[in-house]
């Protein structure tokens, strides 16, 4: 029986749900049931719900294992007083607004995505009207997912009411609101590139209401095979082919959402790529001018450039952990301390407006944008023109290395305690104290001008080392130096790293 601890990944399930490419399935009819009958007893002992009877909203993206897992989980759910009501399609932060929408009135939203994984994943994510399941509460879901139980007469009841017109509209109205405009898109010709996954609605729905011109939107239609590309905004494949349309298209604003559309990109007219810092970097800059003085939470490998970007801005920057929801709860505890944090964002796209629930949301955060394309045309000017004066890097490299070992997590810190050795006994290496995940060290002198981030991934057994330097050619003299260090290590994969200085 598949040990349901596994299917853990942080605040969400998730698990090979189609034995394919020699990865066997371990989320089947089994474990689904398993796991909705401890979701109920969560939502019960947990979450206070108290109320007869429940009411359960589930939707999925385009997986093709998504039809067959939402199935699992009704079956079980009908052996309990429990309404659910099947959204059919649908995107992360819709499932979180049925808990908030008072026609759906939810209990619990529930979620089936992998995110941007290969179509042989998915997964379950959990919202309540108080927001997203954090750590804990997957932990007390999968330990009270009893391994059998006893099938009763059916006394749930299922309805079928579709979630996204309302999501939509909820979006529009607040754009409409925003920009004093029923149509405040027209004259803009808009790009949507969907990855095939759920978010292909928002052309239509949202753009082509608002008077936007979509002609040459891609990928719109659902598919769970990804036939164009992986639906992922942090992909370079995925941007170079949207960058393509808006090119090709003569496009105002092109716009990129990963498969369950909890996180967004764009680009511009001239096909300027604005994602990971840029995006940070726009956000920011909506945000300080509605909240003067404010705090920018963020996860830890973000640009240096970015901080000095920020604070030109009046504004703060708290690098945080990795990890969309440790980024969201260190805003939601900073804005308990009375410190104003508006937004809350990781490197990847996940976003967080604290005016939206802090829920990470990549439609609201392309909703920011369009609410303000009508000010910047008025005043001729670009999006990229918001981040002129942020520097970019002449050099990025990312290097992961495998860990081998049952105790991963103790040797990967173990080499992140000796790195500081090395650190103190290089000239032009020198440690930044403003960070609060692994090492994160500036570099100067013989290695150019820049820094290094060495990090544990948050759920992978590998080490993460983010290098970026403003001389071009320099990361290979950073990287050089950290070979003779990780080639102490037999447990560590260096491949990658002999890769990337052959290369």
């Amino acid at each position: 029986m598949t040990d349901l601890n596994q299917l853990q990944n942080g605040s969400d399930i998730r698990g090979v749900a189609i034995t394919a490419e020699g990865y066997t399935a371990n989320l089947e009819q089994q474990q689904v049931e398993r796991i909705a009958k401890g979701i109920i007893t969560w939502l019960k002992q947990e979450k206070g719900v108290t109320h007869t009877p429940i009411t359960i909203a589930i939707g999925q993206d385009s997986r093709l294992s998504g039809e067959s897992i939402k199935q699992w989980l009704i079956d079980a759910f009908m052996t309990e007083d429990i309404h659910v009501i099947d959204v059919g399609l649908s995107t992360t932060p819709a499932m979180f607004m049925a808990t908030q929408f008072p026609e759906f009135n939810a209990d619990c939203g529930i979620m089936i995505t992998a995110s941007h994984l290969p179509f042989y994943y998915n997964g379950i994510k959990l919202f309540t009207k108080d927001g997203g399941a954090e750590h804990e509460d997957i932990e007390f879901i999968l330990e009270h997912a009893p391994e059998t139980f006893e099938k009763t007469n059916v006394v749930g009841h299922v309805e079928e009411k579709e979630v996204l017109s309302a999501y939509s509209k909820d979006l529009v109205d607040k754009i409409i609101a925003q920009t004093q405009s029923d149509k405040p898109l027209e004259g803009f010709k808009i790009v949507l590139d969907a990855g095939n996954g759920a978010g292909g609605f928002f052309a239509e729905k949202v753009l082509e209401t608002l008077g936007a011109d979509i002609t040459g939107s891609q990928f719109l239609d659902p598919d769970g095979h990804f036939p164009n590309h992986i639906p992922n905004p942090d992909n370079k494949e995925a941007m170079a082919s949207i960058k393509e349309a808006v090119l090709a298209n003569h496009a105002d604003l092109g716009v990129i959402f990963d498969t369950d559309v909890d996180r967004a990109a764009v680009v511009d007219k001239s096909g300027e790529v604005i994602n990971r810092n840029n995006l940070i970097a726009v956000l920011a800059t909506i945000v300080l001018n509605d909240y003067p003085g404010a705090t920018i939470v963020t996860n830890s490998p973000t640009s240096s450039h970015l901080k000095t970007f920020i604070e030109g801005l009046n504004g703060k920057q708290v690098r945080y952990l990795c990890g969309y929801r440790n980024v969201i709860n260190k805003g939601i505890e900073l804005n308990s301390q009375g410190i104003d944090v508006p937004l809350s964002i990781e490197t990847s796209g996940h976003a967080a407006f604290k005016e939206n629930y802090f829920l990470d949301d990549g439609a609201y955060v392309v909703a920011k944008i369009l609410m303000l394309l009508p000010k910047l045309k008025q005043q001729n000017l670009e999006l990229s023109d918001l981040i002129a004066d942020l520097k970019q890097p002449a050099e990025t490299t990312e290097v992961r290395f495998k860990i081998s070992g049952a105790d991963y997590k103790l040797l990967g810190e173990s080499i992140i305690v000796a790195m500081h050795d090395l650190v103190a006994e290089t000239p032009g290496f020198i440690i930044d104290m403003d960070n609060e995940e692994g090492i994160r060290t500036t570099v100067s002198d013989n290695f150019g001008q820049g820094w290094f981030l060495l990090r544990m991934s948050l759920h992978e057994p590998l080490l993460v080392l983010q290098v970026e330097n403003d001389v071009d050619g320099k990361n290979k003299a950073v990287l050089e130096t950290l070979l003779s260090f990780f080639s102490r290590y037999d447990f560590l994969n260096t491949d990658q790293l002999n890769k990337e200085l052959e290369g």
